[in-house]
C-alpha cells in the first residue's frame, strides 16, 4: 500500500486565507478530523488525545500528571511538594497544542459541544500549570493564552444557545468569560489595559449586541421540538456530559432535516 498522501489531498487545495477541515472515516471505522495544511494535513481522533496515543496507562499527559499530584498529596509529603519541571511543562505544552488544533477544527465544523469540551480541557491544563509549575516562566508561557481559550469556550457554549434564542443562558456563558478575563487581568495587574484586550472587547461587544437584540423579544415562544432538544443539549454541555451532548446534537440535526424543504438541484 502506498504511503503517498497525494490522493488524500486531491481536490482539496490549501487556502491560506481560511481554516479548512473535514471529517473522514478512518480505517478503524471511527470518524477522524483532518485539517488542511500547506504541506499536507493533520489527522486527529475525536476523543482522547488527538493523536490517539495513551500515556503510561492514562489518556493524556495531563491526566498522568494529575494522578501523580494526587498520589503525592495522599502521601502527605509536605517537605517535598509536587512540582512540574520544565521538561514536564514542555510535554504538556505540546499536548495542549494538539487540543488547540482540534477545538479550532470543531469550531469550524460547528461541533460546538466538542469545541467546548476541548477548550474546557485546556483551561484545566492552565490551572494545573499555575498550581504546580516550578518555573514562573513556564506558568507565563501557558497562562498568556487564558483569555483566548476563555473566549473560545464562551463562543462554543453560547453560539448554539443564541441560535435557539436561549438568550439568558447564552448571556450567562458570555458573562462568565468576561468575569474570567477581568480576573486574569487583575491577577497580572493589567486592569488598566482592559481596553486593549481583544478577547474582552469582543465578548463585551457581543454581549451588548445580544442584549439589544433581546430587548424586544415577545414571549412565550410556541413549542418547538428542536428547541426542546436544544435545552437538553445546553444542560448536557453545562454538566459536561459530552457523550449525551453529541447524541442530542445528532437528534437536532435529524429533526431539522425532517423539516427542511427539498432543494432543487445538487448540493
Amino acid at each position: 500500500m502506498s504511503k503517498d498522501i497525494s490522493n488524500s489531498l486531491d481536490g482539496w487545495d490549501y487556502d491560506p486565507e481560511k481554516i479548512s477541515v473535514r471529517i473522514v472515516k478512518g480505517d478503524d471505522g471511527r470518524e477522524k478530523i483532518q485539517m488542511r495544511l500547506e504541506l499536507g494535513l493533520l489527522q486527529m481522533d475525536f476523543d482522547g488525545r488527538p493523536d490517539g496515543k495513551k500515556i503510561a496507562g492514562s489518556t493524556s499527559w495531563l491526566e498522568f500528571y494529575e494522578k501523580q499530584a494526587k498520589k503525592h498529596s495522599a502521601a502527605e509529603n509536605d517537605d517535598e511538594p509536587f512540582m512540574l519541571e520544565n521538561e514536564d511543562c514542555q510535554r504538556l505544552l505540546r499536548e495542549g497544542i494538539q487540543y488547540y488544533h482540534r477545538y479550532v477544527s470543531f469550531w469550524h465544523l460547528e461541533r460546538f459541544e466538542l469545541c467546548a469540551r476541548d477548550t474546557n480541557r485546556n483551561l484545566r491544563l492552565l490551572a494545573f500549570i499555575r498550581k504546580y509549575a516550578r518555573d514562573e516562566k513556564d506558568k507565563l508561557q501557558f497562562d498568556q493564552w487564558r483569555p483566548y481559550i476563555m473566549m473560545m469556550h464562551a463562543r462554543a457554549v453560547a453560539t448554539p444557545l443564541v441560535a435557539m434564542r436561549e438568550y439568558a443562558a447564552a448571556l450567562g456563558a458570555i458573562d462568565a468569560a468576561i468575569d474570567g478575563i477581568r480576573e486574569f487581568l487583575s491577577e497580572y495587574n493589567q486592569t488598566q489595559n482592559a481596553k486593549n484586550c481583544n478577547e474582552l472587547t469582543y465578548l463585551e461587544k457581543w454581549r451588548e449586541d445580544l442584549s439589544a437584540k433581546t430587548a424586544g423579544e415577545d414571549r412565550p415562544m410556541p413549542f418547538d421540538p428542536v428547541a426542546s432538544l436544544q435545552a437538553e443539549l445546553d444542560e448536557a454541555i453545562r454538566e459536561e456530559r459530552f457523550e449525551d451532548a453529541a447524541r442530542l446534537r445528532d437528534s437536532i440535526r435529524q429533526q431539522r432535516q425532517m423539516t427542511k424543504k427539498p432543494s432543487s438541484g445538487s448540493e
